[in-house]
């Protein structure tokens, strides 16, 4: 599966997205071939980017561990 982003547009009184020739090709898509589409909108970038991201450690380990290495003990 691949993840494209497409612009909705207007398709007789219905709406419609294009799939890009790159993704045609790479996803070897075929006329009349049943896809599925996963639809999501975006709504906050800064979110959408930095909300996906999993840490193993806590924020305060993280910050701990900066601390050392900026600062180190003598």
């Amino acid at each position: 599966m691949i993840q494209v982003e497409a612009v909705v547009r207007k398709w007789g009184r219905s709406l419609g997205v294009v799939i890009p020739k790159e993704t045609i090709m790479k996803e070897k898509i075929e006329e009349n071939e049943t896809i599925t589409l996963l639809i999501g909108k975006k709504t906050n970038v800064l979110k959408e980017t930095f909300g996906t991201m999993k840490f193993s450690k806590s924020t305060d380990e993280m910050m701990r561990e900066i601390d050392k290495e900026l600062w180190p003990e003598e």
